[in-house]
């Protein structure tokens, strides 16, 4: 008998609430979505709860939820997960944070605010060469920087606290920053390396290029997410899964490696609108000719959620389905026996520009070779039609076990 065949599609922050903008309706009820629209006449669709109601509502909580991981019992932090998708290993008293390229503006009173927590989706070479600069600001404290992909970085402090109470700046957009940066008070180490950077990035050339042709400045760091490194059992030893993650963000990279999946790079990968969707799914099915599962996210909902676009997330969606969802659909049909999960890891709503803990909407194919059924006019997958179909689960620990228990 065939080998079985698992493939996670993840639209991150897919979800959304209703908008007087759109008469009511969400961006995922807007959209276009004809391939989730066949799962969801074919396959079981309905919610599950990614974030458990004591923890924030982070992507890193809740993709490690959808892989089966309790994030009560595993999280440690953000970073840490981002620190193993770089290749870096943490000591037992290193603390990783993450280390945002942001961009803050002072307003007509002279207070100081987020104004954009991805310095204008800044280039990965861009930023390269900002963090190369920054070295300076590191190089006589027991700090060390580590340069990743556009605005997100890594920053590594040896005999650090990991208790601090940061707050990522996505969460944060267009407020007053006073009361969250505080907390770097508590640190001098910390508190040093902010102030030093935030002078070298003020006069660096690529600010200045930026600045010129009307592109928001990178003209500060902000740390958060801070953690050590996490204890997992692979999926492999869990389920005997071996198999890969597929994204354009470290911290989903990261959390692939500690579940023991690989972590393809994808060229153009960008975790944006602009990224290589047909690279995904390309690397994807090549995965499952030698794995079992695949773990595809698509980080394009997320990013324009946060900036409050409403087009942009009805385009992120459209293009998860056209261009993800609907070729893994038809490619993945050489495979004899497969099953295909297509989900939100947690709703962010364009209204809060942030993460919330609603439960996420789900589609849950258990057989691609199954039915064929035609869809009846007006069904379409959305967050209300998941919560009508009344299946609810409780966490992504019980999905997952439901997806492994599937093909029997």
């Amino acid at each position: 008998m065939e080998e079985k065949k698992y493939i996670l599609l993840v639209g991150d922050g897919m979800g959304d609430y209703p908008l007087e903008e759109l008469e009511g309706k969400t961006p995922l009820e807007v959209a276009r979505t004809p391939n989730m629209d066949w799962l969801m006449c074919n396959g079981r669709p309905g919610t599950v709860r990614t974030i458990p109601e004591t923890m924030e509502p982070g992507s890193d909580v809740a993709n490690m939820s959808l892989l089966g991981y309790d994030p009560l019992k595993y999280h440690t932090g953000r970073a840490p997960l981002e620190a193993a998708s770089m290749g870096i290993h943490l000591d037992d008293d290193e603390v990783a944070f993450r280390c945002n390229l942001v961009t803050l503006a002072r307003d007509r009173d002279g207070v100081v605010r987020m104004e954009d927590y991805s310095a204008g989706h800044i280039s990965t070479q861009e930023s390269h060469e900002l963090v190369s600069a920054l070295q300076e600001a590191v190089s006589e404290a027991p700090l060390k920087l580590h340069p990743g992909v556009s605005y997100r970085h890594l920053l590594v402090w040896k005999g650090g606290r990991s208790d601090l109470s940061t707050t990522p700046p996505h969460d944060i957009s267009g407020e007053p920053i006073a009361k969250y940066f505080e907390v770097y008070r508590e640190e001098r180490v910390l508190l040093n390396f902010i102030e030093r950077a935030s002078e070298i990035l003020a006069d660096h050339r690529v600010n200045r290029g930026r600045t010129a042709v009307g592109k928001r400045p990178a003209n500060h760091v902000w740390l958060w997410g801070q953690g050590k490194a996490p204890s997992m059992p692979s999926l492999e030893e869990r389920f005997g899964l071996k198999g890969a993650m597929i994204s354009a963000v470290d911290l989903l990279k990261g959390l692939g490696v500690y579940a023991g999946l690989k972590p393809v790079d994808v060229p153009g990968a960008t975790g944006y609108l602009d990224t290589n969707y047909e690279g995904k799914v390309d690397a994807a099915l090549e995965s499952l000719e030698s794995g079992q599962f695949v773990y595809v996210h698509i980080e394009a909902p997320d990013e324009a959620s946060h900036e409050g676009s409403i087009p942009k997330k009805i385009q992120a969606i459209e293009d998860f389905d056209a261009r993800v969802v609907g070729p893994v659909i038809e490619r993945a049909r050489k495979f004899q026996r497969v099953a295909i999960l297509v989900l939100a890891d947690h709703l962010t709503p364009i209204i809060k520009r942030t993460h919330v803990k609603d439960p996420v909407p789900l589609i849950f194919l258990e057989d691609l070779h199954g039915t064929n059924r035609p869809c009846r006019p007006g069904l379409t997958f959305s967050e209300d039609a998941a919560r009508k179909a009344g299946w609810d689960l409780d966490d992504g620990v019980q999905l997952f076990h439901h997806f492994m228990g599937s093909l029997s």
